[in-house]
């Protein structure tokens, strides 16, 4: 008899650098070995971002699941899930949602779906053929969870889950490694040199993230503050279809001496701390782990008022929340920090104590193992009835 811990099947879009990437490998980094297994399956295909996955023993596999609804995925699935033999299929955002069928034929006992937030193309999850497409997979699933009361509230109202099937899984941080910069002086470096007040963001390079509305604001700061403009950073940090079209956008402003585009980086625990504030443009967000991670670091944060953000940045405590798509509100909350340095202190410790007090990854690893253990057990009561 195998008495082996239970098999977690991650079903994925892509593995890449990215907020929920990040929360994923940090779940598997931090569950404890005596609990769960885990494998990830990539639909599409995975980058050196997975080289983060730390814990021995997972499998990484790749489907490359062309465009377009390529059924032989479906097939191509069925069969890895037959042989890998895993207790639960746990599938992430929309495009995995529909692979529950498939796992339910190839045996999976559970199968858990998470909404960790929506695209560009339907920020406000009013899309009727990807709602029917989530009401119709919905039986096929022990539960739906979101990770801000937001989603969850949605997942009630629009799509039709049942409060039996629809939980709340906070995101959470990795306090030890995010942590705020000693002194209260942040770190200098080569691209941000000493001195310099700095907006740093962190994500992928894609339409929901509006960098491009980022870049905007930080044009327009620089229009409202022209005496401080020699010490005016804006760091973009990630990798993305639209980069090279924001990199010609700077380039036009002529303010490439300005704008720093490192790309995906591994180390962003050390960029935090060479940031002043922390920037997010998005359109539409759950729970960005991001923010967790910047509130960690001790940094005020500037966030658009879209999603679960709300309910973790609180306006005028811990950061300041602003219209979506509105470049110029989000450069006067720009400014307050610049000209009220004791403002930007003050955000960032109150985030950094909330962090710590609400957000703590260990939580969110026993949210998601309690999640699990709830789901088998309740699969194996009703095999056994």
């Amino acid at each position: 008899m195998d008495h082996s811990p239970p098999l977690v099947v991650h079903l994925i879009y892509r593995l890449d650098f990215g907020g929920l990437e990040t929360l994923l490998i940090d779940c598997i980094n931090g569950m404890p070995d005596d609990r769960y297994r885990h494998a990830v399956v990539c639909l599409t295909d995975y980058t050196e971002f997975a080289g983060k996955i730390r814990k021995p023993g997972v499998s990484l596999h790749a489907l490359h699941k062309p465009p377009g609804l390529a059924p032989a995925t479906h097939l191509h699935l069925w069969r890895l899930l037959r042989r890998l033999r895993p207790a639960i299929l746990h599938t992430y955002n929309l495009p995995a949602i529909e692979y529950a069928p498939a796992a339910a034929l190839a045996r999976v006992p559970v199968r858990v779906h998470g909404e960790h937030g929506r695209d560009a193309r339907d920020p406000q999850g009013t899309n009727r053929r990807h709602n029917l497409l989530r009401r119709l997979v919905l039986p096929f699933y022990d539960c739906y969870y979101a990770v801000s009361a937001d989603l969850r509230d949605w997942l009630r109202n629009t799509i039709g889950v049942p409060d039996r099937k629809n939980l709340l899984l906070e995101n959470g941080v990795d306090t030890g490694k995010f942590h705020p910069v000693e002194g209260g002086v942040r770190q200098a470096m080569a691209q941000l040199p000493a001195g310099c007040f700095v907006f740093g963001t962190v994500g992928r390079i894609q339409d929901v993230k509006d960098h491009a509305g980022l870049v905007d604001a930080f044009i327009a700061l620089l229009a409202l503050l022209p005496q401080q403009r020699s010490r005016l950073r804006l760091a973009i940090v990630g990798e993305g279809p639209l980069l090279p079209a924001l990199k010609q956008k700077i380039a036009a402003a002529g303010i490439e001496d300005l704008v720093w585009l490192p790309g995906g980086r591994m180390d962003v625990d050390a960029l935090m701390r060479s940031f002043s504030v922390f920037t997010l443009s998005s359109i539409a967000e759950g729970t960005p782990v991001t923010i967790l991670e910047a509130m960690a670091s001790a940094l005020p944060v500037i966030s658009t008022r879209v999603g679960g953000v709300p309910e973790v940045v609180v306006d005028g405590v811990t950061g300041t929340l602003v219209p979506p798509s509105d470049p110029q509100a989000m450069a006067r909350a720009m400014a307050a920090y610049v000209e009220q340095p004791h403002l930007a202190a003050r955000h960032g410790a109150a985030g950094h104590e909330r962090s710590q007090r609400q957000y703590s990854m260990n939580a969110m690893l026993q949210a998601y193992a309690g999640m699990y253990d709830r789901m088998l057990a309740a699969k194996q009561r009703r095999d056994t009835v």
